[in-house]
């Protein structure tokens, strides 16, 4: 594995479990320095635990990602100590599912909050220094279910502007030389999807045209491709990693 990342400074919000710490896990590998931000004191405790192989280094922040001026104190103060931002992954989310008249506003507000305003504020607060030093990487979380999803208005909502977002970044970006590109998972192993009964679960991975999950490790080298030198002619795109899921059924 390559340090393609060494001396970068790379921020992950939501990166203390799940995909976003295996995201965390693959920068960490290849030689950075991950700033994680997430609002789980527990969560974040366990990383001065957690092996890294490489060269990098994890940085745990409790920081509640719906509140800007958390989000600019931390991105300022990340800033300041390494001297520079390389990338940011807008990881954070939250699902509060229920059909469209059944979703109350505080569930509305809380999902739009955390899967989409966060993301804004965290772009918000590092564009300046991406364009200061005319280089940046942001990747931003959508979800396979941006097209439409029964039972997920508030989350469809949030990851159809995410789509939005990132393709209008990519454009006030583009001319400082930083690249804004989405990731749209589809059914990755994660808690949430281990904690659905068998005969649903199994429903679902049976619509996957490779046939299978995909592993978290999976998501961790799409971010990782993205937000590197490599990927340097790629912006304003959303990256489907979903074994096919989204291309749609065959009539056969």
């Amino acid at each position: 594995m390559s340090n393609r990342y060494e001396g970068q400074s790379v921020l992950v919000t939501g990166g203390a479990q799940g995909l976003g710490l295996a995201m965390a896990h693959r920068f960490a590998a290849e030689g950075a320095s991950v700033h994680i931000a997430d609002v789980d004191p527990k969560a974040l405790a366990k990383l001065d635990e957690a092996p890294i192989d490489g060269t990098g280094r994890f940085v745990a922040h409790q920081v509640d990602v719906s509140d800007s001026t958390a989000v600019d104190k931390w991105v300022n103060g990340v800033a300041a100590a390494d001297g520079r931002i390389d990338v940011l992954v807008n990881n954070a989310g939250i699902i509060r599912d229920n059909r469209v008249e059944k979703i109350d506003d505080a569930d509305w507000d809380a999902v739009i909050s955390v899967n989409l305003t966060a993301s804004f504020y965290g772009v918000r607060a590092v564009m300046p220094h991406m364009k200061e030093r005319e280089y940046g990487r942001i990747v931003s979380f959508s979800s396979m279910s941006w097209r439409g999803n029964f039972g997920q208005a508030n989350y469809v909502a949030a990851k159809a502007g995410i789509v939005g977002l990132t393709r209008t970044i990519a454009l006030e970006g583009a001319r400082k030389g930083i690249t804004a590109n989405a990731i749209a998972p589809g059914l990755i192993e994660t808690p949430m999807l281990a904690s659905m009964n068998a005969p649903a679960r199994e429903k679902l991975i049976g619509k996957v045209p490779l046939g299978h999950s995909g592993d978290p490790s999976d998501i961790a080298e799409a971010a990782a491709f993205l937000a590197s030198p490599e990927a340097r002619y790629i912006t304003g795109v959303v990256l489907d990693v979903d074994g096919g899921l989204g291309i749609g059924s065959s009539i056969r």
